[in-house]
């Protein structure tokens, strides 16, 4: 589904990627690892042609991101925020319905708020929470809000930018499992960028590690612990010495 050859990215003298390569098959979830600064929000920016790269080419589906029709292109993906990204000043069921009602569909309001409360019962959460504001939710329900929205239009492909950053560990485990199972269901395509191993291990069909401006290791996340790739080890055990070299 996604494709990435020799993808270059520069900010002046700062080589963020330096030659990426990588592929996404169609209807499984790759995990993107790696440490912080590495430029793993980059290579996301990237592929959504928020970035333009240097050199090398992104397709999707066999076309090149470049060449595409941005409103059609930008129609095929869901997005779930590190931090949410709800509007405060909408209710909870306007914020899942936000693509159905201005997209190119633009679906008469009351279909769209019942596609949106169908969509926050999916992430467990009861039709009485979608007259809600975010304001009044906690930080997990705020977190399967943006799961329904992400999810609403039926995408064919969905990111996850950092999904259980700043939950608790039973939360946690809850996200990753409806993550899970909505990308399992709905046959999509997904991208995860994460920190947390538990995580990764939760919900990737496929690991790639991405350091240097490029991609280490890539494989099944059953192959991680075996991999024999000292970058990818130090990172997945959390040790201090190693390859990588922490910044203090």
């Amino acid at each position: 589904m996604i494709t990435l050859t020799d993808v270059h990215k520069a900010f002046g003298a700062n080589r963020v990627l330096q030659g990426v390569n990588l592929t996404i098959p169609t209807a499984e979830s790759m995990v993107i690892i790696g440490g912080s600064g590495t430029g793993k929000s980059v290579l996301l920016k990237c592929i959504l042609g928020l970035v333009r790269p240097d050199s090398g080419s992104i397709s999707i589906d066999g076309e090149d991101v470049t060449k595409t029709d941005r409103d059609a292109f930008l129609a095929r993906f869901g997005m779930l925020f590190q931090g949410g990204a709800l509007f405060d000043s909408l209710s909870v069921w306007q914020n899942v319905a936000f693509r159905l009602l201005r997209g190119a569909q633009k679906l008469p309001k009351a279909q769209a708020r019942e596609i949106a409360i169908e969509k926050l019962r999916r992430v467990g959460l009861k039709p009485e929470v979608a007259d809600l504001f975010p304001a009044e939710l906690s930080g997990g329900m705020q977190k399967r809000v943006g799961l329904a929205r992400a999810i609403a239009a039926a995408p064919q492909i969905i990111f996850f930018d950092e999904p259980t950053t700043g939950l608790d560990p039973i939360m946690s485990g809850v996200i990753n499992d409806l993550i899970r199972e909505i990308v399992v269901e709905m046959g999509v395509t997904a991208m995860t960028i994460t920190h947390d191993m538990t995580s990764v291990r939760a919900i990737a069909d496929r690991v790639a590690m991405l350091h240097g401006g490029l991609i280490r290791w890539t494989g099944p996340v059953a192959g991680m612990d075996g991999s024999g790739d000292p970058y990818l080890d130090q990172f997945i055990h959390g040790r201090a010495t190693g390859p990588i070299e922490s910044v203090r």
